[in-house]
């Protein structure tokens, strides 16, 4: 399996950290992960974007670790804000938390079903196939 990142110069240049697009060749696991909620095992939601963006970002390791994957095996995510004045802190936080990996990425503002959420995110993975 192999992944390649598109970002031809005839478009314009992401912005952050990430890729206009992603392809993967050859046999491959797909991964699609929920849009995850800024909830705790407990059931706790923290009032500031930080920490609910640390939750969701723990919460996505956990489940790729589990299927025996990482955040390099990334290549979709799409973040739903409530406002965009988060989006700069959301993106700071996906960032710090991604390093190298530059997954396809959209961010939108939405209303999210609960509204002590100031985001969800979901993400798609690849691996080899077993």
């Amino acid at each position: 399996m192999k992944i390649f990142q598109h970002n031809p110069e005839t478009v314009p240049l992401p912005v952050g950290n990430y890729s206009q697009a992603v392809e993967v060749s050859g046999q491959a696991r797909l991964l699609f992960i929920s849009g995850q909620i800024p909830e705790t095992v407990s059931g706790e939601v923290p009032a500031d974007i930080e920490s609910q963006c640390e939750i969701i970002w723990n919460n996505i390791h956990e489940i790729l670790k589990t299927s025996g994957m990482s955040f390099a095996n990334l290549v979709k995510v799409t973040t739903y804000l409530t406002d965009a004045k988060h989006s700069q802190i959301a993106g700071d936080i996906r960032r710090r938390t991604l390093g190298d990996v530059r997954p396809a990425l959209t961010a939108l503002v939405v209303q999210t079903l609960d509204s002590a959420w100031l985001l969800e995110i979901e993400a798609i993975a690849v691996a080899e196939d077993k």
